[in-house]
Order: C-alpha cells, then structure tokens, then sequence
C-alpha cells in the first residue's frame, strides 16, 4: 500500500471543555426568519474531537517506535489551555486557533483534524422591575439542537484546507399541514397514503462557504449562525405543505442558499420519527398517537448554488 493510500491517524475525543466569559458574537448579519443576532458567550462549551496526521507516525505502528508520538492525554490539555487563550467568538474560530497552535508547537504533525459540537446553556428568566428577563447568573443545560464546527488545517501558509459548519439534533413536530402520497404501491407496500399527517423529524444540517475562513467569524456579517439556520428550519417547516421529508429540506436548503450567498453547499440528514395515530373515531382535528417501531427511515441530500439557479 502506498503512502497517499495509506489511513494513518490518531487522536483523542469526547473532550469536554468549558469556558465562561468568552468573546461576544457581535455584529452579525440578521434575517427575516431569525431574531438572533449575536450572544453572549457568558458560558461557551463544547466536546471536541483532534485527530493528527503526519508520516513520522508511522514508527510508532510498524516498530513500536513511540518517540515521536504526542500522548492524547497531552492533546487533551492542549486543548483545555488553549481554552483559555482564545480570544474569539465562534466554535470554528477556536477549532482553527487550537490547530493553528498545535502546528506551531509540534513541527512533525504535518495535518491536523477537529470537530466540536456545542454543549450549550440557557440563561434561565428571572423576575425584574420590567417583567421576566434573561438572568446574567444562572443557566440551565440545554438538551436542544447543537453547533457543530469541523476544520482541517495542513502544514503551510494557507493552512485550512476545509471546514465544515452545521446545526445537529434538531428536532422538530408539525402538527398538520405535511402529506406523503403518491409514493411506488406494489405488492411490499403496507403503508397507506397519508393526505395530512403530524410530522416528526430529526434534522442535522451542515454548510461550508466559498471562502473557509468566513466560518472563522472574523467578519461577522459573513458568518453564519447556527441559530439562524435553525430559525430558517423552523420558519420553512410552517410555510411549506410538503409531500415528503425529501421535499421539506430541499425548500429548506433553497432558502439558506439564499440567505447566504458567502456559501458554497448546504448538506442535510434527516429522521423520519413520525407517530403514528391510535384509531381513527376522534372528532375534529384531534388524534392519539403512538411512537413509530424501528426501523427508522432516513434521507441524505446536498444542495450547491447550481440547484439555486435551477429554481430561478
């Protein structure tokens, strides 16, 4: 097997880190599908991923050689200090800085690789003279959909060769106003057309710019938040009366491509968790419903700015 064939990595994972007080996201360009237009970053959390490439490694396989390997405990650390020396205000920001900084340090890593999801927080409502507001103190963990950020920085001057940003474990219900019909009827097929239907679907959107280093949020008005791109799912979710989950997402991915001319491909994974209705003798628009079985159906789809000139 040659060298360029050849999987060889390590890292470390599941890396819990915790920062309060970080930079505030400040200057974003807003949406009308959105009211989020920055945060505060008072508690900033994520569990990170590090993988390292590099052929001096290869020792450490073939002849038990470990003279060159770095400890993952000790990329644990790295990334834990590193924490506290982040100055921005992205989770792709800090992904770029902790591998930026990682080169630096050990010059026989040739490649590095990082992933996050968010571990967010939600400041709890506190009485004020003005009704509830925010607190400034007190949060609660967040059990909701998640940031995600992913970079891959090799050693050179433009060190980003990719990146990756998204939004995952969204969840979402509609209680009317989705359909699925028309769909292949054969000799297999039990399941029955449904007119109307209360939808229920998980949802892991993904999206990468033009430029990668927009996603470093540098230029605010150029990142994109993961907030709004939820709020975008949310608002298209109540708009369309769709006829299928394929179809839900890619009206979804039309309108992000819009929004966002600064990137280059929206990607998606969507669940079908739809509950299913208990009888049919209920009056008006009420039903009792049940959780579906396994197993699960699930659609992968991506979206360029090509398929955006196709609906013009």
């Amino acid at each position: 097997m040659s060298d360029d064939e050849r999987a060889m990595n390590y890292g470390k994972e599941q890396v819990a880190v915790y920062r309060t007080y970080a930079e505030p996201l400040e200057g974003v360009r807003t949406i009308p599908e959105s009211a989020f237009d920055g945060r505060e970053n008072v508690l900033f959390g994520a569990e990170v991923r590090m993988q390292v490439e590099g052929e001096s490694f290869l020792p450490s396989f073939s002849e038990a050689d470990n003279s060159m390997v770095i400890a993952t405990d000790s990329m644990k650390n790295f990334i834990l200090h590193q924490a506290g020396e982040y100055d921005g205000a992205t989770l792709e920001g800090f992904l770029e800085f902790v591998g930026s900084r990682f080169l630096d340090t050990y010059d026989h890593v040739e490649a590095v690789e990082l992933s996050a999801t968010e571990l967010p927080f939600d400041p709890r409502p506190v009485p004020t003279d003005d009704g509830f507001e925010p607190s400034e103190l007190v949060y609660r963990v967040s059990e909701n959909e998640s940031g995600y950020g992913e970079v891959r920085l090799d050693r050179g001057d433009d060190r980003i060769a990719e990146g990756r940003s998204g939004m995952t474990d969204l969840q979402l219900v509609k209680v009317r106003g989705s359909s699925f019909t028309d769909f292949v009827q054969d000799e297999y097929t039990s399941l029955p057309e449904r007119e109307d239907r209360t939808l229920y679907i998980g949802l892991d959107i993904y999206w990468s710019y033009e430029d990668p280093t927009d996603a470093l949020g540098a230029d605010p008005e150029e990142y994109v938040p993961a907030e709004q791109v939820r709020d975008i799912a949310h608002v298209l979710f109540e708009e369309t009366y769709s006829n299928s989950i394929q179809d839900l997402i890619y009206r979804i991915g039309e309108r992000i491509l819009e929004r966002y001319p600064q990137l280059a491909e929206v990607e998606f994974e969507a669940q079908n968790r739809t509950w299913l209705e208990v009888g049919d003798d209920h009056e008006g628009d009420a039903a009792v419903l049940r959780e579906p079985p396994r197993p699960t159906g699930f659609q992968q789809f991506s979206m360029d700015r090509s398929d955006l000139e196709g609906s013009a």
